[in-house]
């Protein structure tokens, strides 16, 4: 959302200098050079200006000071690297059990990195995915693509395989449990919200006059 929202700045930037340069060019017979330096001034000004309250916002609304929001980011793009590592060994299997079980492996990682990178402060309380998880993932995901492409296997390899993929499907469940973490806040929010519906429906259900009504009868 951040890139797009870039381009567009960067793009309607662009045609205000452009614009600028018209009409200092053409509408006050400025010299090419001083038209085009106040142009282009003009556009660095809108672009970084718009672009600073734009970030200021951004960061005052997920609760972050630049320093961290760059520390997050910074570990976001190693993580990316890292998930493009697992997306290599996921397409270089060719057995299907591997491919499945990659395949989840592929969906969860990029489920964690979807929901951080939506929502930097949430990276806090998912360190343990983005600093042991996803590492042990992607070198074991790789190992586990290098041994399954052995074309003669022997009974050593078969034991390896085993033994990774059991290794696997426990990181997969770590990482479910770390998605749920991260995402408990949201569940204990909605609890409570629909706590007070019900709360809410159970009052509107109760009405004082009809007790009085039906005493009267």
């Amino acid at each position: 959302m951040k890139s797009f929202f870039s381009f567009f700045l960067g793009m309607f930037t662009t045609a205000e200098a452009v614009i600028i340069w018209l009409i200092l060019f053409l509408g006050f017979d400025m010299s090419f050079l001083a038209s085009s330096g106040i142009s282009v001034l003009a556009g660095l000004v809108t672009f970084y200006g718009v672009k600073f309250v734009s970030d200021y916002r951004f960061l005052k609304k997920n609760r972050l000071t630049r320093k961290e929001y760059a520390y997050i980011q910074k570990n976001l793009l190693e993580a990316k690297r890292k998930i493009a590592r697992l997306q290599k060994s996921f397409f270089s299997v060719r057995t299907m059990g591997a491919f499945k079980q990659l395949y989840e492996l592929n969906r969860l990682v990029k489920r964690m990195y979807s929901i951080v990178h939506k929502d930097p402060r949430r990276f806090y309380q998912s360190e343990r995915f983005f600093f042991y998880h996803l590492d042990s993932v992607v070198e074991i995901s790789d190992r586990y693509a290098r041994l399954a492409a052995q074309p003669v296997k022997n009974d050593q390899i078969y034991l390896s395989l085993k033994e990774t993929q059991s290794t696997l499907e426990d990181l997969n469940e770590s990482i479910k449990k770390d998605i749920y973490h991260v995402l408990s806040s949201d569940v204990d929010e909605l609890q409570f919200e629909l706590d007070v519906a019900k709360h809410s429906l159970k009052k509107l259900e109760y009405h004082p006059l009809d007790d009085e009504r039906s005493t009267k009868k």
